[in-house]
């Protein structure tokens, strides 16, 4: 069911110009797929899609296309310049950011999609990244270290 579900996302993406979840979870539920935004959420997450600008001026969702490949230095680079120092408390990770880059940084985490990352709240220097469970801290802290030292 999944596969099908984002199956007919990107074709609703690809012929209608969708600005929001709700947006796409109506036309799915007009497709016959009934979804919660929450499953809409992820099935955003692991396509990759992002907002574009439309013809119309305004933001639409979109695949990644292959010359989009880019974007991903360009978080290394943000990870790279901006986080000092790495901690974990249980099942949040903190992080310490150069001032001001703590809201760049927790972009790049939550738009980079690491496995058992939910999500990011970002200060101004620190960051909150709650991963799914304490026994996968570790290994989100060693990606994001091999994503700063850019050998991913």
């Amino acid at each position: 069911m999944k596969g099908k579900r984002q199956e007919k996302i990107l074709e609703i993406i690809r012929t209608n110009d969708i600005e929001t979840q709700e947006e796409l979870t109506k036309k799915l539920s007009e497709a016959g797929f009934s979804s919660t935004q929450g499953t809409v959420s992820r099935d955003i997450r692991e396509l990759k899609l992002t907002k574009v600008t439309g013809a119309n001026g305004r933001q639409k969702y979109a695949p990644i296309q292959a010359e989009d490949i880019h974007v991903s230095s360009k978080y290394k680079r943000v990870l790279s310049e901006g986080i000092l120092h790495m901690d974990n408390a249980e099942n949040i990770l903190v992080l310490k950011t150069v001032p001001g880059m703590a809201m760049a940084c927790a972009a790049a985490i939550d738009s980079i999609s690491l496995h058992g990352v939910l999500g990011c709240i970002a200060g101004d220097d620190t960051i909150m990244c709650v991963v799914k469970e304490t026994s996968m801290v570790e290994e989100v802290m060693k990606e994001i270290d091999t994503i700063m030292k850019g050998h991913r």
